[in-house]
């Protein structure tokens, strides 16, 4: 679509923020264009993140406990898994593939949102206008699309949204130029799977692949700079899912520096990654076939223009946006990782329906990030949501946590998966559920309710007094409410 054209509302990016705006913009009726370069339409979650990685993740599970298989990549012989892992691979672009063009492509045309395909950069209007003759009007935002196939377009809008998401971080770790490696974007195009990997990084996005690695028959070793994995979570969390990791025979090795990366010994033609590192004071050296690097994410800002328009970011290169995702151009506004964490599919989306909402309605709407819950879909998985224990400390001096192990839920003794634990912190005061942290089996869908109850300013009589259906892993929501109240020792299955 090379062409030039006037809008309500131009978007830079075509993720989860972008959808969420354009189908509230069609809802009041406003003509809207996307700009889209990287990654496909669609963004990280249906590409690179969300989908691609929990179906592989599901793969891996269906290898490793195997009670169904619906999954070409897996087959078992004399009752023993073999993976195929291109075949995995293969599978996974299907699901992609499928998911873009419904969600997303099919939505755009549905909208009738123009897409236009390239590099999107923010220019000056009086400039623009001397180089290209280009009209625009008033305070318009205009997009000059730079490369890719509708390089030339110019598009303005009445308002411009800042959509354009993140992307790995690379740590700046000497060597690391030198030698290949991959992340969580550059492993779903392999069509080999590594025979041992060492991971750097010990957050979500190392434990996920780590363990869908480990399931697929990859020798797995993953190294953490601080003294558990997790480390922005409740401090439970992470070490309860590196005890169940390790029990999996997955290598955690906290409190790691990353000296140097280089290439070791060539073995059949093949070589190997060395990692020299300083472990708890001494040295070590890990070696593996591949190295993966896991060490976090940062937003796509560089060189869209933003200066050119007036629009600051911070110095990890996040847009700088007010409560109701106003940039510092009254006329732009940001939304989803391009603005910082949380960087979520849900909450880009959320963001997205609201800078609509703000520009042309503005209804001054908000998002509580204390609400937002966090998810790791491991097995077993980990979830939270709401002020961490230390954190409630720091502010108010004092706590009032419970925690129960899973091992005293009765769903979990039935089906025998007793990991995980299930934390509760609440006000020393009023009662109400302030952070709610769990290990659990289900704990992805178990995390709702108590994100209901914190945004909700719920107290524990209030999860005390719902009934839960027996038996669930859900009850352990309410057994840790209840052990506020009671000795949880000396109670049966069904005492209220």
């Amino acid at each position: 679509m090379t062409s030039s054209g006037s809008y309500d509302l131009v978007i830079l990016g075509g993720g989860a923020a972008a959808f969420a705006a354009i189908t509230e913009a069609d809802r009041r009726g406003l003509s809207t264009a996307i700009v889209n370069a990287g990654l496909p339409l669609g963004g990280t979650c249906v590409n690179v993140g969300c989908v691609p990685s929990k179906h592989l993740l599901e793969v891996g599970k269906t290898a490793f406990e195997p009670p169904r298989n619906p999954f070409d990549a897996v087959d078992y012989e004399d009752g023993q898994p073999t993976i195929d892992w291109a075949a995995a691979i293969d599978e996974k672009d299907d699901v992609v593939a499928s998911l873009r063009e419904q969600n997303y492509v099919n939505v755009a045309e549905h909208f009738e949102t123009d897409i236009y395909e390239g590099y999107g950069r923010f220019v000056d209007g009086v400039e623009q206008r001397s180089t290209s003759n280009q009209p625009t009007s008033g305070d318009d935002v205009t997009i000059e699309i730079v490369d890719g196939e509708d390089a030339g377009s110019v598009i303005t809008g009445e308002k411009a949204l800042v959509a354009t998401g993140s992307s790995p971080y690379i740590a700046p770790i000497e060597g690391i130029e030198d030698v290949n490696f991959e992340t969580s974007e550059t492993i779903l195009d392999r069509r080999n799977l590594p025979e041992s990997v060492v991971i750097v990084g010990g957050g979500y996005v190392a434990l996920e692949w780590g363990q869908i690695l480990h399931h697929m028959g990859t020798d797995v070793t993953i190294l953490q700079r601080s003294g558990h994995v997790l480390s922005g979570m409740e401090g439970q969390l992470g070490r309860e899912l590196q005890r169940c990791f390790e029990e999996e025979g997955i290598s955690v090795v906290t409190n790691v520096a990353v000296d140097r990366v280089k290439e070791t010994t060539v073995t059949d033609g093949v070589s190997s990654i060395g990692i020299e590192a300083t472990v708890e004071g001494g040295s070590r050296t890990f070696t593996a076939s591949d190295l993966f690097v896991a060490t976090g994410v940062q937003p796509n800002t560089e060189d869209i223009g933003l200066d050119k328009i007036g629009v600051e970011t911070d110095g990890s290169g996040a847009v700088i946006v007010d409560d109701e995702f106003r940039t510092t151009n009254p006329d732009v506004y940001a939304a989803g990782d391009c603005i910082g964490e949380p960087m979520l599919e849900t909450v880009a989306a959320k963001e997205g329906n609201h800078t609509v909402k703000n520009a042309f309605g503005d209804e001054g709407v908000t998002i509580d990030y204390n609400a937002v819950p966090k998810v790791v879909f491991t097995s077993p998985e980990v979830a939270a949501v709401g002020t961490t224990e230390l954190e409630y400390m720091d502010e108010h001096g004092t706590c009032s946590c419970r925690t129960v192990e899973m091992a005293d839920v009765p769903k979990a003794k039935a089906v025998k998966d007793t990991r995980g634990l299930i934390q509760v912190v609440k006000h020393h005061e009023t009662d109400e559920i302030a952070g709610v942290h769990m290990v659990g089996p289900r704990a992805a869908d178990m995390i709702p309710e108590a994100t209901l109850a914190v945004k909700s300013g719920l107290t524990v009589d209030d999860i005390i007094d719902t009934i839960h259906p027996f038996p669930t892993f859900s009850e352990a929501l309410k057994h840790a409410c209840q052990a506020f109240r009671r000795d949880m020792s000396t109670m049966s299955c069904c005492v209220e």
